[in-house]
């Protein structure tokens, strides 16, 4: 089927966005291609099209679990078939599931970077008919990444796996994918996964329907109340905390806008809930933490609002470009006062506890979960992290912090709250399980309605829903789950309860602490990371002489880029009435006469060329409101940098 027949047949879509078919073009000839594409810009397109088009199955690499369920789910809609593996499943089912990559008609397996070294995927990954691998979030490969995962250096050996005898091998192309990558990251992208040629697709990150602002605003509450009140429309406002998103919401509900909140805290039906009441229009703001947005497609938000100083100028680009996805009028706004820059400094402290405190919480997490040594490799474990600070007197965010640092060094694996439905699989054939009914009376109407309500149990695990059971049975869920439990005892079926919890997964077998190794050059270089993209994220916030989307543009290595003329520095420029050829040639020249020589502001004035007057003023003053030339103490002016 043509490329074109698909996106039409399975998205609905009669012509492709920008960039996108050059990209699938690019992986149908059968090249390494990285595809960078701003958030809304539809990066997984560029991967499930060709793969739709090629025989074969698709190997997704996704770093987080509730994408690929995302994912997953969206595909098996379009009635695509589409399968996961990630944290919380135990060894029998990720058994079945990569048998039925190989012998089934599976097109896409989603599977997190961890899974990609362990002994069962790399089997089973040599009988697979891989058509492409797809690396999506590619800029965690990069140690220059915002967003580092040790295991995404592992992805490059998938080229080595299948035997050299099949001739194949060398025609399975990569297909990387970003939202944000800065000039380094897109060069370690390629490298690290070992490309046979440099071939990066990218459309412009340039946003011209959003303009960005930052307003310098101790009363947040109320400002934000006000922008609300202006700008008609769908909004997302992001916080920092779990606490601080209800009560932002609290507080808009009391002022009359219809607002939730949403975090990583929630259970999976409340979050279902407030999300599809969002999407839907029901309710018109979200206020969330950074758990809200990912693989969620909402075209008209109007506006993006930052409570909070985001850790990086990626995390906030990302974030921002959640508005306007339909291309018309929008807003990023970001509230800023002095007190969000010593906050900030403080959070990138904290995210690098000392050494020692990194290998007491290792050590303690072995305690907790009753680890002996040299085991647990590849297995999970459900994290209460609050009941595990409290045991062992530990703060809570120090914990998180050091299992991070535990996370970049490829010791451990902490997913996000992931809710896991209950699954079921009958592990005797037809024939021993009739005769079980015939024997076990009591257990044949409950085993008629399992049967008659899920298919497939013979040969997957399936998703169950007890209180659903139990409603057909006219009883109550815990019996359910008692008779469930009491056949799994039995071994007439797996029964697995669902989970809430985050997964903390041992990516290595447990170590006596004396044996981790942290290197002290590698926390070094990482912190300094850290400080440099504050710092980044601070120049933004506080710049007022430099458009704003002229700052992301050139973090993001985008040259001979132009002010956007909406932002809240280029509305003030605009009051001005002059050219940017006029304003450009004052200010360059105010720049070298006053670097290199000392004026009063009289004599720089009668120095410009080419300008008159009045608009040497303007500009003058301009730049002075703007912290750009300042008077010294003996009435000079200085150009500061």
């Amino acid at each position: 089927m043509d490329i074109h027949q698909i996106l039409l047949k399975y998205w609905g879509h009669k012509s492709f966005r920008a960039l996108q078919e050059d990209i699938i073009n690019s992986a149908l000839d059968g090249k390494d291609t990285l595809a960078l594409l701003p958030t809304g810009g539809g990066k997984s397109i560029c991967f499930q099209v060709p793969a739709m088009a090629k025989d074969g199955i698709c190997i997704v690499v996704s770093p987080l679990i509730a994408l690929m369920k995302d994912q997953v789910e969206n595909l098996t809609k379009k009635n695509i078939k589409a399968v996961a593996i990630y944290s919380g499943m135990t060894r029998r089912e990720i058994d079945i599931t990569l048998d039925n990559c190989i012998y089934g008609n599976i097109k896409f397996l989603y599977v997190s970077p961890e899974r990609l070294e362990t002994d069962i995927f790399k089997e089973r990954f040599k009988k697979m008919n891989v058509n492409f691998i797809a690396i999506d979030e590619s800029h965690c490969i990069s140690q220059w990444g915002y967003d580092f995962r040790p295991s995404y250096l592992n992805i490059a050996n998938l080229r080595e796996y299948l035997p050299a005898n099949q001739a194949k091998k060398a025609n399975i192309p990569f297909i990387a994918l970003t939202a944000t990558a800065t000039p380094k990251v897109v060069i370690d992208i390629q490298e690290q996964l070992k490309f046979k040629a440099e071939n990066v697709l990218q459309k412009s990150f340039e946003r011209k329907n959003i303009a960005y602002a930052v307003l310098k605003e101790e009363d947040k509450k109320n400002r934000l109340l006000k922008i609300l009140t202006t700008v008609k429309g769908t909004s997302v406002i992001y916080v920092r905390t779990r606490k601080k998103t209800k009560e932002i919401a609290l507080f808009l509900l009391k002022n009359g806008i219809s607002a939730d909140y949403y975090h990583a805290g929630l259970s999976n039906k409340e979050r279902a809930l407030k999300q599809s009441n969002w999407i839907n229009d029901v309710t018109r703001v979200i206020v969330s933490t950074n758990a809200f947005g990912m693989g969620i497609d909402k075209s008209n938000v109007r506006t993006v609002v930052h409570i909070d100083l985001p850790d990086s100028l990626e995390a906030y680009f990302q974030e921002a470009g959640r508005a306007g996805r339909d291309e018309k009028k929008a807003f990023a706004i970001l509230l800023f006062e002095e007190a969000d820059r010593i906050d900030l400094e403080q959070r990138i402290v904290n995210s690098f506890p000392e050494i020692d405190t990194i290998k007491q919480v290792y050590q303690a997490l072995a305690n907790f979960f009753q680890i002996p040594i040299g085991s647990a490799l590849n297995e999970s474990y459900s994290l209460n992290i609050i009941r595990f600070s409290e045991q062992y007197n530990l703060s809570t965010y120090s914990v998180y912090n050091c299992i991070k640092f535990l996370e970049k060094e490829g010791y451990l694996l902490l997913s996000e709250s992931n809710y896991n439905a209950s699954r079921v699989k009958i592990e005797i054939n037809k024939d021993n399980l009739y005769e079980f009914q015939v024997k076990n009376n009591k257990f044949d109407l409950f085993i008629k309605t399992l049967l008659r309500s899920y298919a497939g149990l013979f040969e997957n695990f399936t998703k169950i829903d007890e209180y659903e059971i139990a409603k057909r049975l006219k009883t109550t869920k815990d019996k359910v789950v008692k008779g469930l439990k009491y056949l799994n005892n039995l071994e007439i079926i797996s029964y697995l309860e669902q989970t809430n919890q985050p997964q903390l997964t041992y990516l290595t077998e447990r170590f006596d602490v004396r044996d981790i190794s942290i290197s002290a050059q590698h926390y070094l270089e990482r912190k300094e990371i850290a400080i440099k993209k504050m710092e980044s994220v601070i120049y933004f916030a506080t710049t007022k002489h430099k458009c704003r989307s002229e700052i992301l543009l050139h973090y993001f290595g985008e040259k001979d880029v132009y002010r956007c003329g909406v932002c809240d520095v280029c509305l003030e420029r605009n009051k001005l009435n002059l050219s940017d050829v006029e304003f450009s040639s004052v200010s360059n020249q105010f720049k070298k006469l006053v670097q290199n020589d000392t004026f009063t502001t009289t004599e720089v004035i009668k120095k410009i060329e080419g300008i008159k007057e009045d608009k040497i003023i303007k500009v003058m003053q301009w730049l002075m409101d703007n912290d750009k030339l300042i008077l010294n103490a003996e009435n000079f002016l200085e150009w500061r940098k």
